[in-house]
C-alpha cells in the first residue's frame, strides 16, 4: 500500500471498523450474520432523531429542493414520494447541518392544487440525510395525482404520479418504460428528458443508476465548459458520505429530474450501485468480505435514502429486501428481482468462458434459495395475463462467438444455468402462458424468443426478454457493433441488436404486447432528438417476437 494511503476499511466510520473487526474474528462471513453485526453502524443513528435539534424552516436562505422529486412503487390505494433537502447539494450535511426540519407535503387531483386530497407533514431527519419517504394512503385507484412538497418559504417543484388499478380489476392497457445504465461521466441524460415527454404510467429502472467511477472537473465526457464539478467527485465512491455526494451529483441532472417529477418509478439494483461485478459478500478485487460489506452497507443505504423506496426496504446494514412484487389490475404481475446480493461468485474468475462443469453446478444460484421460492410461489398464485419478471443482467441464452461451443457471459444467468433451468420449470409448472424478462446492464438493446432450448430454435418459445439499451453508459454508442453479425448468427432468438443509447417503451393489453425500441444519435453532446430503432409484437397466448 503506498504511504499515506489509508486501507478501504480504514475510511469508513469507527463504529463500522469495529464491526468489521468483530467479522473477521468470528468469522461471520454470510450476508445474515453481517447485517447483524452491522445494523448499529448504518441503521441506527449515532444521535437519536429526538435529539437532533429542529431548524426553524423560516431561516431556510436558499432553496433546500434542488435535488428535484420522484415518487415510486405505485399500489391501487398509495405511492411513495420522495425528496431529499440539500440547499448545498454538494457538502456533507446539504448544507442543514445535524438538524431536524419539518417538511409539509400535500396530493391533489390537478396541477394547480385547486383539490387537496392529501395533505400532511413529515420531518427531514439528519440520520437518513434529510431524505424525505412518504407513503400516501388512502388514494383512488387508476388515477393521475399531483404533489409537492413545502418548508418554510420554499415550495419545491410539482410531481405528477399515478396509482395502480385495483387489486382485482381488468385494465385495459399498460403503457410503462424500462432504462438502465446511466453513468453521468459518459455523456448527458438526453434520453431520460425524451421519455419524461413521453406518455407512460410507469418507468422500470433496472440498474446502474449510479456508477462508482470518479468523475473529473469537467463531468468526463460531458466535458462542461460553463461549470467546474469539485474535486471531491475526483474518486471511487467508498464510504457512506462519497454514495450520498454522488447520488447528490446525480439528482442534480436536470432531465433526471425532469423525469422523476413525470413518471413514477420502480427501481432495482445491479452492480454499479456498489462496486463492479460484485457478488454477494464477494467484490472484484478479492477484498476480505468484512471489508467489502462495509462498503456494501454505505451503499444501500445511500441508496434507499435517494430513490422513493418504501419503509420496506429500509436497509439492515449490509442487507435489505430490495425484490417485491407490484399489480397492475389483473392485467399484469411485476416480480422485481435483486440478482445482485445473493448470487454465487462468478464462475470461472468472471471472464467470458464455454459452460462447464463450475458454472453449471447445480447449487449455485443467481437468485437465493429465498428469492427463488418467492418468485415461484407468486406465479403459481398469479391470475395475471401477463407476467414480467423486471431483473439485471441477461437472461436468455448469448453465445458471444462462433465456436461450435461458444464463450458466454458469466455475469449473466449464462453463468447459472441451474438457477435459469429451474425459474423456467418453474413458469412452466405454473402455466405462464405469456412471460416477460425485463433485463439492462450490457448498454445495448436486445429483444430475445426465450426458449425451452436455446440450442434448438424449433423449441417451444416460452416468452420473450427486452433488453433496454443504456441511458449514457458507453457514450454515443453506434447501430451495429462490430460483434453485431456474430451475435445475431449464434444466437437465432435474437430477434434485434441495437448499439446506441435509449430506452424500450411497452405496451400491454389483453391481447398483445408492444416494444418500441427508442433510441438517440448521441449523449456526448445534449439535444439529440429520438427515434424509433425498430418494434415488435407478442400476441397473448402465442409468444415469440415478431416485427411491428
Amino acid at each position: 500500500m503506498p504511504p499515506g494511503r489509508q486501507s478501504p476499511s480504514s475510511q469508513h466510520a469507527p463504529e463500522l471498523r469495529a464491526a468489521a473487526r468483530h467479522l473477521a474474528r468470528r468469522r461471520f462471513l454470510t450476508v445474515t450474520a453481517a447485517a447483524a453485526a452491522l445494523a448499529f453502524g448504518t441503521q441506527l443513528p449515532t444521535k437519536g432523531a429526538a435529539s437532533a435539534a429542529e431548524l426553524d424552516a423560516a431561516r431556510i436562505a436558499d432553496d433546500p429542493f434542488t435535488l428535484g422529486v420522484a415518487s415510486g412503487d405505485p399500489w391501487p390505494d398509495s405511492v411513495l414520494l420522495w425528496t431529499r433537502l440539500a440547499p448545498e447539494p454538494y457538502e456533507a450535511d446539504g448544507g442543514l447541518a445535524q438538524q431536524r426540519v419539518v417538511v409539509e407535503w400535500e396530493v391533489a387531483d390537478d396541477e394547480r392544487f385547486g383539490t387537496i386530497v392529501r395533505r400532511g407533514a413529515a420531518i427531514a431527519h439528519p440520520e437518513v440525510h434529510h431524505t424525505l419517504h412518504v407513503e400516501v394512503d388512502g388514494l383512488a385507484p387508476g388515477r393521475v395525482y399531483y404533489y409537492r412538497f413545502r418548508t418554510g418559504t420554499w415550495i419545491s417543484p410539482t410531481g405528477r404520479t399515478r396509482t395502480a388499478p385495483a387489486a382485482l380489476g381488468p385494465a385495459s392497457s399498460l403503457t410503462f418504460a424500462a432504462v438502465s445504465c446511466q453513468a453521468y461521466h459518459e455523456g448527458y441524460f438526453t434520453v431520460h428528458r425524451h421519455l419524461a415527454g413521453d406518455d407512460v404510467d410507469v418507468v422500470f429502472h433496472l440498474g446502474d443508476y449510479l456508477y462508482e467511477y470518479a468523475v473529473d472537473a469537467a463531468g468526463g465526457a460531458r466535458k462542461y465548459t460553463d461549470r467546474v464539478l469539485p474535486d471531491l467527485f475526483n474518486r471511487e465512491t467508498v464510504t457512506l458520505e462519497d454514495y450520498r455526494l454522488r447520488y447528490a451529483l446525480y439528482h442534480r441532472d436536470p432531465d433526471l429530474q425532469a423525469v422523476h417529477a413525470t413518471h413514477p418509478f420502480v427501481v432495482t439494483w445491479d452492480d454499479h450501485e456498489t462496486e463492479n461485478n460484485y457478488a454477494a459478500d464477494s467484490d472484484e478485487t478479492g477484498a476480505p468480505p468484512a471489508v467489502f460489506l462495509l462498503r456494501r452497507a454505505a451503499a444501500y443505504r445511500a441508496h434507499w435514502e435517494n430513490q422513493p423506496l418504501r419503509a420496506s426496504q429500509l436497509p439492515n446494514g449490509p442487507d435489505a429486501q430490495l425484490y417485491r412484487r407490484l399489480h397492475w389490475g389483473t392485467l399484469a404481475q411485476f416480480d422485481v428481482l435483486d440478482t445482485r446480493q445473493y448470487r454465487s461468485n462468478q464462475a470461472y474468475d468472471d471472464r467470458p468462458h464455454i459452460p462447464g462443469p463450475e458454472s453449471d453446478d447445480p447449487a449455485r444460484t443467481i437468485t437465493g434459495a429465498a428469492q427463488e421460492r418467492w418468485l415461484l410461489d407468486g406465479w403459481r398464485t398469479s391470475d395475471a395475463v401477463w407476467n414480467v419478471m423486471p431483473q439485471q443482467v441477461c437472461f436468455s441464452q448469448r453465445k458471444l462467438d462462433l465456436s461450435p461451443v461458444a464463450k458466454v457471459s458469466m455475469d449473466a444467468w449464462d453463468g447459472y444455468r441451474a438457477s435459469r433451468d429451474r425459474v423456467l420449470a418453474g413458469a412452466r409448472a405454473a402455466g405462464i402462458d405469456n412471460l416477460m424478462v425485463l433485463s439492462g446492464d450490457v448498454h445495448v438493446g436486445y429483444a430475445f424468443d426465450i426458449k425451452d432450448d436455446f440450442d434448438d430454435p424449433s423449441s417451444r418459445t416460452l416468452g420473450t426478454e427486452i433488453v433496454t439499451p443504456s441511458i449514457a453508459s458507453g457514450m454515443d454508442g453506434i447501430v451495429r457493433p462490430t460483434n453485431w453479425a456474430t451475435y445475431l448468427s449464434a444466437n437465432p432468438h435474437l430477434k434485434f441488436y441495437n448499439g446506441q443509447r435509449g430506452y424500450v417503451r411497452v405496451q400491454l393489453t389483453p391481447q398483445a404486447a408492444r416494444a418500441d425500441f427508442k433510441t438517440v444519435s448521441a449523449v456526448t453532446t445534449p439535444g439529440a432528438p429520438i427515434t424509433t430503432a425498430a418494434s415488435f409484437v407478442t400476441e397473448a397466448g402465442d409468444q415469440g417476437l415478431k416485427p411491428a
